[in-house]
């Protein structure tokens, strides 16, 4: 008896492994597929549809929206829903602070066509990143991650020379939202996605800007707090006071933040000298 319930045990944990290895691509991308003849409009503003094939049947579309002598051009990863059909009014957000911006959907996202996996997405970006930099000097070159994009914005800018890194809501490692929702599962194990963006921190050699909301449920504050210690030297972490994982662009400190952060190259050495950074409290002295 002991025997056949310890058998059934191990069986139903082996096919919950199993089916969590093949069906995780449904539950980590929720992709939203654009017929191909499908025209991107928003607005007033100004929008230019771009193609890049890669192979016989792997195609990357994108957007560029522009703005008249930008400072810069924002090359934004959106998160793992939609497309850009929908992801495009946050364009907005950075043509009013003078850059164009460049979003390009993912494998089996909008009009991208071709099978996912982490190597392919890395590489089909580096692309559209070359692609970029023929034509902009990287020091005009922000790369923007958010949510599920902040791990492939990391991997970019550890690659790459960017003026600047910006995430936001990102997570420490896919691994560890992972342990959070499927504690019993060996993600390390069945995830095709890791998405370690924790080591590609290390190598990014520009600013580091991180915005993230204090009550974020889907992938918590910590993991900010625990990315932003990685390299504190190039670091600044914003914090969204009340802010969640997907309602950060309807807080007028987010828009603050982001203009900050975007308009300022690096973060500037403090000299000891002229400051209180090597002060010493006298413990004996009033309170």
């Amino acid at each position: 008896m002991v025997t056949t319930i310890i058998i059934v045990i191990v069986s139903t944990y082996v096919i919950v492994n199993v089916a969590a290895y093949f069906l995780q691509e449904k539950f980590l991308f929720k992709p939203e597929k654009l017929p191909s003849d499908f025209k991107f409009k928003y607005g007033e503003q100004k929008v230019q549809e771009h193609n890049l094939y890669i192979g016989d049947d792997v195609r990357i579309n994108g957007v560029h929206f522009s703005v008249e002598k930008p400072k810069g051009v924002i090359m934004y990863l959106k998160g793992n829903s939609r497309s850009i059909k929908g992801w495009g009014k946050f364009a907005i957000d950075f043509n009013r602070l003078g850059f164009d911006v460049v979003m390009v959907d993912y494998r089996g996202f909008g009009k991208s066509t071709g099978r996912r996996s982490e190597k392919e997405i890395k590489s089909d970006l580096q692309k559209v990143y070359e692609i970029l930099k023929s034509r902009v000097d990287e020091k005009y070159i922000i790369i923007y991650g958010r949510s599920m994009g902040s791990g492939f914005a990391a991997k970019l800018a550890s690659n790459n020379n960017p003026r600047m890194l910006v995430l936001e809501s990102p997570y420490y490692s896919m691994r560890k939202v992972a342990k959070r929702y499927i504690p019993f599962l060996p993600a390390s194990l069945i995830l095709k996605f890791p998405l370690t963006t924790y080591k590609w921190i290390k190598y990014v050699k520009c600013p580091i800007k991180i915005i993230h909301g204090t009550k974020d449920r889907l992938i918590p504050f910590k993991s900010s707090l625990a990315l932003a210690n990685i390299k504190p030297d190039l670091t600044r972490l914003y914090s969204v006071i009340g802010g969640g994982h997907n309602n950060l662009h309807t807080f007028e400190e987010y828009h603050r933040m982001l203009e900050e952060a975007l308009n300022s190259s690096e973060l500037k050495p403090i000299d000891p000298e002229k400051s209180s950074l090597n002060f010493t409290r006298n413990k004996k002295a009033k309170q």
